[in-house]
């Protein structure tokens, strides 16, 4: 492929990287505006950003099949495509079930856009350390987004209207349409790509079943019949499926990739990553406005560190990855991740900004580390006619990682924080301390806690944040030393990590 072909590859996925990343978190700055105009609840805004994540999830394990069989460039366009489609429903909106139609879709076709990226540049890009530079590229995108989100959001918001956070999106997915249709070359492998829709059915049903359970527990409990229903639904589907994919001839999920100790550490890791790495940032918002009493606009740009250092970081991954190897890398980086989440479990409301940004900077140099080098990783295991699986399936993990991340830390913060609260009240012998204190957490309303109490109870509220924030910190940092831990106790590294080392 010549060098100008190249560029265009990297523009393309990039730009349609970008679009889909943009899309994760931006619609979080708009709710308050969502639920004046169209007069919904706290619920269901939930469920604007939940059909997105749900979507996404189950969806991305049938994305990469279909690449490889009918073609990874066709495949990735009809999906920005359908990404396009869903954020002019989503902006035209005129009431809330359409809104959540149009994330839905927006889900669907976010499945395609993100794993179908990873697989065409492994297509474009076979050499190893190259292919290790323009992944690095890839995720520093992903991380721009980040930083651009809560800063373009507050804008767009603020200055033209909710819906124009999903109108941004017509021109930027345009000018991806043309550029992919001019620069990607079609790439397919039909006869390895699987032929199983009994098990796509299946993996739909699991991972939808399960986002469900995890969302709407948050609104429920755990212990509600339909949580617990969908939950058993989620095991049976998954059994089932294990099950089919063992017996098919062509499975959607290869298991038997799943030997490969590489590929398998390698597959346990990006669902760490998620677990631990994304869904952290969610939980960062409401510590640096609950505990620190900072606005909205403010902790977004308090929280601009780690995506900075993310994004610089993972730019440099290529030279870094030629020069130390991809598996301390791997190391390094979620070290860099478990050991930032432990130190951030000491923090209070009292924390100086400057700590805090300290910290947060390291966990994005670990984020930095992590993310590119679990995603070439992978690449690197197993064969390039089965890329488009391998990669939908890390993405699965990943994003089925961040799902359940944010359910259950949350659920350990929000109990952490209604048992520091109860406890303060009762010390103080306030009678209503079990009704502020579920006024303050219930439902994922933690944001409106601050808001709501009178200023006598605030430091306690703050406190109680502070406190539920590092119960769940020190979860995510524990699990996230496992990835190292187990890199380590490896005898020695196999064939495909050390050939990218």
């Amino acid at each position: 492929m010549s060098p100008s072909r190249k560029k265009l590859v990297l523009a393309a996925v990039y730009l349609g990287t970008l679009m889909a990343s943009l899309a994760i978190s931006i619609v979080t700055v708009a709710l308050p505006a969502i639920q004046t105009a169209l007069k919904v609840d706290f619920s269901g805004l939930q469920w604007v950003v939940g059909a997105y994540a749900l979507c996404l999830s189950a969806f991305m394990l049938s994305a990469g099949p279909l690449s490889d069989r009918y073609g990874r460039k066709r495949v990735w366009l009809v999906g920005v495509a359908l990404f396009i489609l869903g954020s002019a429903v989503c902006a035209a909106a005129p009431s809330l079930p359409v809104l959540i139609a149009g994330s839905a879709l927006q889900g669907v076709a976010g499945a395609v856009v993100i794993p179908g990226s990873l697989s065409i540049l492994t297509q474009a890009f076979p050499d190893p350390h190259e292919r290790a530079h323009v992944i690095g590229g890839w995720s520093s995108f992903s991380g721009i987004a980040l930083i651009v989100d809560p800063i373009l959001g507050g804008l767009l918001v603020d200055h033209v209207s909710w819906r124009s956070i999903f109108l941004i999106n017509l021109p930027l997915g345009a000018l991806t349409l043309a550029i992919g249709f001019g620069g990607l070359q079609e790439s397919a492998d039909p006869d390895q790509a699987s032929f199983d829709p009994i098990g796509q059915i299946l993996s739909v049903l699991c991972l939808g079943a399960l986002a469900y359970a995890l969302i709407g527990a948050g609104q429920v409990g755990w212990m509600a019949f339909s949580t617990l229903l969908a939950l058993v639904v989620a095991v049976a589907a998954l059994l089932l499926f294990v099950i089919v994919e063992n017996r098919v001839a062509r499975p959607l999920l290869p298991l038997r990739l799943f030997r490969d100790r590489t590929y398998a550490s390698v597959s346990f890791a990006s669902f760490v990553l998620g677990f631990s790495g994304y869904s952290s940032l969610f939980l960062f918002s409401i510590f640096l406005q609950q505990a620190q009493g900072w606005s909205a606009t403010q902790a977004g740009w308090r929280m601009v560190p780690v995506f900075l250092a993310m994004a610089a970081t993972a730019s440099r991954f290529g030279p870094l990855a030629q020069r130390y190897g991809m598996r301390r890398l791997m190391i390094y980086g979620y070290v860099g991740l478990g050991a930032s989440m432990l130190a951030l479990a000491s923090f209070t409301p009292q924390t100086p900004y400057v700590v805090v940004a300290c910290f947060f900077t390291v966990l994005g140099v670990g984020l930095g580390l992590a993310v590119p080098a679990t995603g070439a990783a992978a690449m690197a295991a197993v064969p390039r006619a089965v890329s488009g699986s391998a990669s939908a399936t890390l993405n699965a993990l990943r994003q089925s990682g961040m799902t359940i991340g944010i359910a259950l830390l949350g659920t350990v913060m929000g109990s952490r924080a209604i048992s520091a609260m109860s406890g303060a009240l009762s010390e103080a012998r306030v009678a209503d301390a079990a009704t502020l204190a579920g006024l303050a957490v219930r439902r994922h309303e933690m944001p409106a806690g601050l808001a709501l109490a009178p200023d006598l109870f605030k430091p306690m509220l703050a406190s109680a944040f502070a406190q539920g924030f590092s119960s769940a910190a020190i979860c995510a940092g524990l699990f996230g030393l496992l990835v190292p831990l187990a890199l380590l106790l490896k005898t020695r590294p196999s064939d495909n990590m050390r050939s990218t080392s």
